[in-house]
């Protein structure tokens, strides 16, 4: 049996970590910005449905490379 191994290395946790979570934080300032300034007719529930995913799939890996660089490996 063979030992599994993360395919991006442990010394990249990081700065993965800070990219993923800073970008899915401008991400998410950019969508609360746009649902405060636009008006209910002017709003793109596609632009709001895409830029809200973005946030969360880069939120949830900045969540996850927090944890594997702290040490908790899930």
């Amino acid at each position: 049996m063979t030992a599994v191994s993360s395919p991006v290395p442990v010394a990249w946790y990081p700065a993965l970590a800070v990219l993923t979570v800073a970008v899915g934080l401008m991400l998410t300032a950019s969508f609360f910005i746009y649902e405060a300034t636009s008006s209910t007719r002017s709003g793109s529930l596609a632009k709001e449905i895409t830029t809200a995913a973005v946030a969360s799939v880069f939120l949830g890996f900045g969540s996850l490379f927090v944890l594997l660089a702290s040490g908790v490996y899930v």
